[in-house]
């Protein structure tokens, strides 16, 4: 019986069964009509935003590594996905297909960001790394917000500069500048993100229990001793923070796909304070943890919507009680106390 529910099977088991229970349960809601409007409109960037902590805990709960970049990633894959959309618009005229090939290769060029960033930055540590990865993260932002990228006869055209920008008759702008892009195909589907993050707890969830996510701990736990037994610290580093990166790039398309307009300030420093939160609240290393906080999180202003005069006041009270709950010894008894009776 403690074998049968040995601490990665429960993992397993409280991750798979939160979100397939609750995929259940919103779709009876969406069958039966008990969903409002706003609610039903959130549940893509709730899958999204679950992605993103899930990910970002990989690199801050288990590698041990603050980042504070994360919405940057966010950003390459939610604008790679829209080109991509864009280019296959008539070569795949199947939307699930060419969302698929969108969450791919946004999660693929987001990759190739995180390493860029991740090899020279990764050798700093702990507020040094964060400033790094935040200053990577404005970066991103100011670029897309000069970036132009049109679609005509002869292929994409790229341009820094406007003015320099030219399109053949017919053609169309695909990122635009500071105005971003509009006209946006909204590909993205509750069910898609529901596969998304069931690919992303399944993915990082064997990661963190392989013999690969074990050196990553113990690279967080001691270098100096890692290293010692001939652990690569550098190598398993970059794996973390790249593998974080690729499913950010993921949620990102996923995100972008549901709006039909996207600008670079919906990836701004405070959507990476926003799902770092979502991962603190949820516990450091602890990925059904970072599930639910990021669904709560995201849910909860609109929950509060019936007092809305005293809203942000309420959700300020309420994260600081989660907070205070989340390290006391309350929470220790009660998880103590859960694992014995069911071993």
């Amino acid at each position: 019986m403690k074998k049968l529910f040995s601490a990665d099977r429960r993992d397993y088991i409280l991750s798979f069964g939160i979100v397939i229970a609750a995929f259940a349960i919103v779709q009876a809601m969406i069958l039966t009509g008990n969903i409002t409007s706003s609610l039903k409109g959130q549940l893509v960037p709730i899958c999204a935003y679950i992605v993103m902590a899930v990910s970002l805990n990989l690199t801050v709960g288990v590698l041990g590594e603050l980042s504070l970049g994360h919405a940057g990633f966010m950003s390459v894959g939610a604008f790679t996905g829209i080109v991509v959309t864009t280019v296959l618009a008539d070569a795949v005229p199947l939307a699930p297909l060419r969302l698929a090939l969108a969450i791919a290769v946004g999660g693929l060029f987001a990759g190739v960001a995180g390493v860029i960033v991740g090899v020279p930055v990764l050798r700093l540590k702990g507020d040094y790394l964060a400033i790094v990865t935040l200053a990577f993260g404005q970066i991103i932002m100011n670029i897309v917000n000069v970036l132009y990228i049109g679609l005509d006869e002869n292929g994409l055209h790229f341009s820094l500069l406007e003015q320099k920008f030219e399109l053949a008759e017919g053609g169309k702008m695909v990122i635009n500048g500071p105005i971003g892009v509009s006209g946006v195909s909204k590909l993205s589907t509750f069910t898609a993100g529901f596969v998304l993050v069931l690919v992303t707890l399944f993915l990082i969830l064997n990661l963190m229990h392989s013999r690969t996510g074990r050196a990553v701990m113990s690279v967080r736990d001691n270098a100096i001793a890692a290293e010692s037994i001939g652990i690569s610290i550098t190598r398993y580093k970059l794996l973390a923070f790249v593998v974080s990166a690729v499913f950010a790039g993921m949620a990102g398309a996923l995100y972008a796909m549901n709006y039909s307009t996207v600008t670079a300030a919906k990836f701004d420093f405070n959507t990476s304070i926003l799902v770092l939160v979502f991962v603190v609240l949820g516990g450091l290393g602890n990925i059904w943890g970072s599930v639910i906080a990021a669904a709560l999180l995201t849910v909860l202003p609109e929950l509060l919507r019936a007092v809305n005069d005293y809203r942000m006041l309420l959700y300020a009270i309420l994260l600081i009680v989660m907070m205070l709950f989340n390290n006391s010894k309350l929470k220790e008894r009660l998880l103590a106390r859960g694992r014995k009776e069911v071993e």
